[in-house]
């Protein structure tokens, strides 16, 4: 017997036609089953990767990776922080900042807002926020000027343009009366967009003159960091903390942002084991259409088995015969779960311009888009995964087919 001779039976098998149509509705809903839970995995593991990209390049591009903050009272020498900080590999930046909290006033109540003083030499370093605002902006942040630069939400939630002034009252140290404040003015200079809740709570002014206003003189309120890897960055913040002879506050982007990020992971494990399940369920349906298959082609058993072939021979019909649901369901899967990976933030963009509604709010959401990373190892883990759970779910049925007596078989013929 050729050794190819069960793999060309097999395939024939495959591209009959069976003579009961209900066992090639089986098999066509366990191939579609497989597909469609192989495609949705891989276009939702890009999903979640393309939000953990811009949470990292974003959202924790414009926050700190870590920060040092005074206790009681301001950070005197920031440069003696940025001096330690140069012993560290794995810490690419650092700056010193000035923060004041406060309110404004907006139609029909008030609006918390964190007003960030920033040395625009050393902000870069640190974040990307100058790429989301225009270059005059960026320069309005320096010398010794009440400039501020609004988030576009918070812009449009006070109804300012460019030029306009702005009230912010603060906490008055020097009385104890809770219903005494002090009223800071800035004129609007400029707007940034970076998307999210960041664009209504932060502002940034010139670090000098806010330095002035709180009378710090070289002082600063603290210093921020960044890391190469940000998923280090609480570790790195901590050891540069302790490294410090001042009291400091140490912070870093898991305490403010950590939640997003928990999230993103929570969603990707959750749906993971979901669309699992799915394709787990298309594969039980192979075994449905392996166990109809046999007792369909009983007859043509017994008789290979007269003629000599082997019962292993037998199994390995079979499990070709349903392993080939799960190579096309894979395939077809795997083919449209990239295509549309690739395609998703035109798709969504396009759906949202011809239904008229907005997929992710960019007031409520750190993005206003739908994001798509493809990575390759998603894709063969999700082929690899579905090309073993069909392959296992011909094992029985393939075995049940050996257990044929050839002769009650062509008996009952």
């Amino acid at each position: 017997m050729s050794k190819w001779l069960p793999l060309t039976i097999g395939w024939r098998f495959f591209r009959a036609k069976q003579s009961n149509s209900f066992i090639g509705f089986i098999s066509f809903a366990s191939t579609a089953g497989i597909a469609l839970g192989v495609g949705v995995l891989i276009l939702l593991l890009s999903t979640m990767n393309g939000f953990e990209k811009e949470l990292q390049q974003r959202l924790l591009g414009v926050a700190s990776h870590g920060e040092l903050v005074g206790v009681n009272e301001p950070i005197a020498d920031w440069q003696v922080i940025a001096k330690s900080a140069q012993h560290s590999p794995q810490i690419t930046g650092v700056a010193p900042f000035i923060r004041l909290q406060g309110l404004v006033q907006k139609p029909g109540g008030f609006q918390g807002l964190v007003v960030s003083g920033i040395d625009i030499n050393y902000e870069a370093d640190v974040s990307t926020i100058k790429q989301y605002m225009s270059a005059t902006a960026w320069q309005s942040l320096q010398g010794n000027q009440n400039n501020i630069v609004l988030g576009r939400s918070l812009l449009d939630k006070l109804q300012l343009k460019i030029g306009d002034t702005v009230a912010m009252f603060t906490p008055d140290a020097n009385n104890s009366q809770l219903t005494s404040a002090k009223s800071h003015r800035f004129v609007v200079s400029g707007v940034y967009n970076v998307g999210g809740e960041i664009e209504s709570t932060q502002a940034y002014v010139p670090i000098e003159y806010l330095a002035d206003v709180l009378g710090l003189g070289t002082g600063v309120s603290g210093v921020r960091i960044q890391v190469a890897n940000v998923l280090n960055a609480a570790s790195v913040t901590r050891d540069l903390g302790f490294a410090q002879e001042q009291y400091l506050y140490i912070n870093d982007w898991t305490r403010s942002q950590g939640h997003v990020y928990q999230d993103i992971q929570l969603v990707r494990l959750v749906m993971y084991l979901v669309l699992a399940l799915v394709i787990a369920v298309a594969c039980f349906n192979i075994v449905s259409t392996l166990v109809m298959a046999v007792r369909d082609k009983a007859s043509e058993i017994a008789i290979l088995m007269t003629m000599g072939i082997s019962r292993g021979a037998i199994m390995t019909i079979f499990i070709l015969q349903g392993a080939l649901n799960g190579v096309m369901g894979c395939t077809i899967g795997g083919i449209l779960g990239v295509v549309f990976a690739y395609n998703l933030s035109a798709i969504a963009q396009g759906l949202e311009q011809l239904f008229g509604f907005q997929l992710l709010a960019s007031d409520i959401y750190f993005i206003d888009f739908l994001p798509s990373e493809l990575h390759t190892q998603d894709v063969v883990v999700v082929l690899v995964m579905g090309l073993v759970m069909s392959l296992l779910a011909t094992i029985y049925p393939a075995w049940k087919a050996t257990k044929i007596a050839p002769a009650t078989a062509l008996a009952g013929r």
